[in-house]
């Protein structure tokens, strides 16, 4: 997948998904809301973004493995 890539391209592409999983740990750290109903969105939302983190997270260590083949 990211064997077509070149170093500077991977290198943006990490610190692309980098950059959407902080944002995923400061919506985590928001907390939630005290009414229910938001608060039942916020949960659900909260489902996809575990999935979404665990995405990211295995693109960042294909990335990371491709850097290093690099060098």
């Amino acid at each position: 997948m990211f064997e077509d890539m070149d170093k500077a391209q991977l290198i943006a592409k990490r610190d692309e998904l980098r950059a959407r999983l902080e944002a995923i740990e400061k919506d985590y750290k928001q907390g939630l809301d005290p009414d229910s109903k938001e608060r039942a969105v916020q949960l659900e939302n909260a489902e996809v973004l575990t999935g979404i983190s665990k995405a990211i997270s295995e693109e960042l260590q294909n990335i990371e493995e491709q850097l290093a083949k690099i060098g």
